[in-house]
């Protein structure tokens, strides 16, 4: 029997708060300072992980050496679902709020879609 990918996105946090509490870093319970810290060592790993992204593919068009790394691309992305599920974690969020939270936000996003989206509405995501 396979697991559902909500049971896999749920696995996905459980391992990476297992690896957080490997390296000393535990994410319950975190005081407001310590979430701040944490926010911003994530966000900041996030923009290196995001520079070595775009380091694979081939961005300086005044280079003739640069090639497309898929490989390295994929593994950048994953570094980045590091991050990004530590930094959920942080901020209190289990795997099925951020799934929800999506959820909305996707149906939300839709919605902005149909009608257009010639206006920001602030107010439109209070409910996510």
């Amino acid at each position: 029997m396979s697991e559902s990918p909500k049971d896999k996105f749920e696995e996905l946090f459980r391992m990476q708060q297992s690896l957080n509490e490997r390296i000393g870093v535990v994410t319950r319970g975190m005081s407001e300072e310590e979430q701040t810290k944490w926010i911003l060592n994530y966000t900041r790993a996030m923009t290196q992980e995001i520079a070595e992204l775009t380091d694979s593919v081939p961005w300086k068009w005044w280079a003739k050496y640069q090639k497309f790394d898929a490989q390295n691309a994929r593994v950048e992305v994953v570094d980045l679902f590091h991050f990004l599920i530590s930094l959920a974690q942080v901020l209190g969020m289990s795997a099925d709020d951020v799934f929800n939270a999506y959820v909305k936000k996707n149906e939300l996003n839709f919605k902005r879609q149909d009608s257009g989206y010639a206006v920001k509405d602030e107010s439109d995501t209070k409910h996510i």
